[in-house]
């Protein structure tokens, strides 16, 4: 008997029967548990039977107690006459007081964590054994799911919709009460926040432009608006092309509205030195993390987005530069193929960490060759899967990279040619070459 005790994987009776009796002898207790629990984190199926009929009754707003939910395991058919009332009634007996539920499912749930654990490496160590995969899938494979349990999420496949629709019933909540012009992070340019909703989670953006016209410029902006306006959020920056000094200053001089030549040459006035200063003391209270090896792949990206706490965007400069999504380029593989790969690995590693995932991207010379020179999506390099799995395609254009004219020197077009959200469109900005940076075209708004 102690060697069968021994294999059994972590759990605690007495926990779980304390939570289950704490629900029925004081349905105030009822929310602190179905805001922490789920039926797979009890162990024993009597005890997860149970709380799953009381979740059910919980989702409807049906009165709990105990001959209730008697009454629903009988419809449900996990009843057992010989058995279930004398468990039900035994488990308002034996538990101490309803007081310390939290205690109670902080048990329950670490030893789930633990067996969760357990069953990952069990399934990791498969794998190896097989020798069906290599050593990069399969590290993969394990920060995926150990990143899943730890955002208390399962990695197994299909769920009842109940849960389903009560976190989307949540959601509706938090919009609501939150009175948020847009259900997304706001990027502080109001018509584009209007068109896209804002920077949604699990939505993969494509900003993409000809050489020269300003998507770093734009991207480093919406990320330092982002920042400044979420300051517990963490954003990730990763850029393939910039080293990390070039991206500092950039930032300082968008931030401070002092030249960026002046900055790069070092000419400073002394209120160029105060403005810089305030402006390093503003983005040292962001969480915004850069990394500028030109070397990462999606995979690497997603690990170290995962050491993140509370993450909530990731901007990527630029796609064509990234190395394939499984690694070095494998021998007979096209860039067609392999862009392809990279999209779809960020659209997955969007959804994966539920934030939204700003990428830059190149594109082809066929505008040209056009009389209008507006970027479409056919423009988009090397690969149409590009499009097929972005959520959001924003071009930039500047007439003024291929019109002298004075009234076209400072003005952008944000062009809205993909959008699963809503309407496209075009959105007017202002450019400053001398601070890198975009504003919005000064103009009144409407209420949204």
């Amino acid at each position: 008997m102690d060697e069968l005790i021994s294999r059994q994987m972590p759990h605690s009776m007495e926990a779980e029967q304390a939570v289950l009796g704490s629900m029925l002898i004081d349905e105030r207790c009822i929310h602190t548990v179905m805001g922490a629990l789920r039926p797979e984190d009890f162990y024993l199926r009597q005890n997860r039977e149970i709380f799953e009929a009381i979740s059910s009754m919980y989702n409807f707003s049906e009165k709990i107690d105990p001959v209730t939910v008697l009454d629903k395991m009988k419809q449900v058919g996990v009843y057992d006459e010989n058995t279930s009332y004398d468990y039900v009634r035994q488990l308002m007996v034996i538990t101490p007081t309803a007081a310390n539920v939290a205690e109670y499912v902080s048990i329950v749930r670490d030893k789930s964590l633990l067996r969760q654990v357990a069953q990952t490496a069990g399934s990791i160590t498969d794998l190896v054994r097989e020798g069906t995969a290599t050593a990069q899938e399969a590290i993969e494979l394990a920060e995926q799911r150990i990143y899943a349990i730890r955002q208390g999420r399962s990695v197994e496949g299909l769920e009842p919709i109940s849960p389903i629709v009560q976190a989307a019933i949540d959601r509706l909540n938090e919009l609501s009460a939150s009175g948020e012009a847009v259900p997304g992070l706001t990027t502080n340019f109001p018509d584009i926040d209007r068109a896209i909703s804002g920077l949604n989670k699990s939505d993969l953006l494509i900003l993409a432009a000809r050489p020269g016209m300003g998507k770093s410029s734009l991207a480093l902006n919406l990320m330092l608006n982002v920042s400044k306006r979420y300051q517990d959020k963490a954003v990730a920056y990763f850029s393939l092309e910039m080293s990390k000094e070039q991206l500092a200053m950039r930032l300082i001089s968008s931030e401070s509205f002092v030249e960026l030549k002046r900055l790069i040459t070092g000419r400073l006035s002394e209120d160029d030195w105060g403005k810089v200063a305030a402006a390093t003391a503003a983005l040292s209270q962001t969480r915004i993390h850069i990394d500028d090896n030109p070397m990462l792949t999606v995979a690497d990206m997603k690990s170290k987005c995962r050491r993140l706490d509370n993450l909530g965007l990731v901007v990527i400069d630029y796609l064509q530069l990234m190395t394939s999504a499984g690694g070095p380029t494998r021998s007979g593989d096209n860039r067609q193929q392999i862009v392809s790969d990279i999209s779809r690995a960020l659209k997955i590693m969007a959804k994966d960490l539920n934030v939204p995932i700003l990428c830059l991207s190149q594109l082809s010379r066929a505008n040209e060759s056009r009389a209008d020179k507006r970027p479409m999506l056919s423009d988009l390099r090397e690969s149409g899967a590009i499009e097929q799995d972005a959520d959001i395609v924003l071009f930039l254009y500047r007439e003024g990279m291929y019109n002298d004219s004075e009234e076209a020197h400072n003005l952008a077009e944000c062009i809205i040619a993909k959008n699963r959200h809503g309407e496209t469109g075009t959105v007017d900005l202002q450019w400053i070459p001398e601070y890198t940076t975009f504003t919005s075209v000064e103009r009144r708004y409407e209420e949204y």
